[in-house]
């Protein structure tokens, strides 16, 4: 199971990891959190079979703690930063000064973000360090289930919130950049081991191949950044460790 933010370089890894391994591996979508019933803790909470959850760290460590990921095989895989995108042809904002991101939030008329870790820091957190939460209520929704960046290419919102590496690949839309660094809310996405899983060696060989050297470039392309390959990896916090 594979949260959506880390779905892009998945796609082109598990391929070479199939052929490498000789092995078939199944795979299904979901976000990291949320009611929806593709979220990855709702799909595991009504029993549905997985080895393997590749998700947003805190997300992941709530499943560890009630049992359903084994605890101490979470390996984090790469940073995922937030951008935001309007309709292609739209004019494009300044989006370069916390000012700015805030101007343009106030003038937009309708704003959209995502029911996961993306989306959860827009609402709760970013238009409230922007002062201006009141004036985003009536304008601003979340959107289950579907790619923000979709909605933003039919024209059903102005501007669009989500990770970096999931409004790359639709089309329809222009990705304006991530949001400025001091509002920037860092999502780590790792993998970890279902606590019914049957095929515990083969998970962990998939997920130690995704956090590999070898999977650095597949994953940077799609603008993340693979823990395996910063330069250095003292500010990486929670710790990784590995099935």
């Amino acid at each position: 199971m594979v949260s959506g933010g880390f779905s892009a370089p998945y796609k082109l890894l598990v391929g070479r990891f199939e052929q490498a391994m000789g092995a078939r591996v199944e795979t299904v979508w979901g976000p990291s959190m949320g009611t929806t019933l593709s979220a990855i803790p709702i799909r595991l909470s009504r029993g549905e079979i997985a080895d393997v959850v590749i998700m947003a760290r805190p997300a992941l460590d709530a499943l560890a703690r009630k049992g359903e990921v084994v605890e101490g095989s979470q390996v984090d895989i790469a940073r995922s930063r937030i951008g935001m995108a309007v309709r292609r042809g739209a004019a494009i904002p300044d989006i370069s000064s916390v000012e700015n991101l805030r101007r343009a939030l106030l003038q937009a008329r309708s704003v959209a973000y995502s029911d996961s870790a993306s989306g959860t820091y827009i609402a709760s957190k970013l238009f409230k360090r922007l002062g201006i939460e009141r004036e985003m209520v009536s304008k601003s929704r979340q959107i289950p289930a579907e790619p923000v960046g979709l909605v933003v290419s039919r024209g059903e919102a102005e501007i669009g919130f989500q990770q970096m590496s999931e409004l790359l690949p639709i089309r329809g839309i222009t990705v304006v950049g991530p949001i400025p660094d001091e509002l920037q809310e860092i999502t780590l996405f790792s993998g970890g081991i279902v606590a019914r899983s049957k095929a515990r060696k083969a998970g962990g060989a998939l997920i130690r191949f995704l956090a590999s050297p070898e999977a650095c470039r597949t994953i940077e392309q799609s603008a993340l950044e693979p823990l395996a390959c910063l330069p250095s990896r003292k500010d990486q916090s929670p710790g990784r460790s590995g099935p």
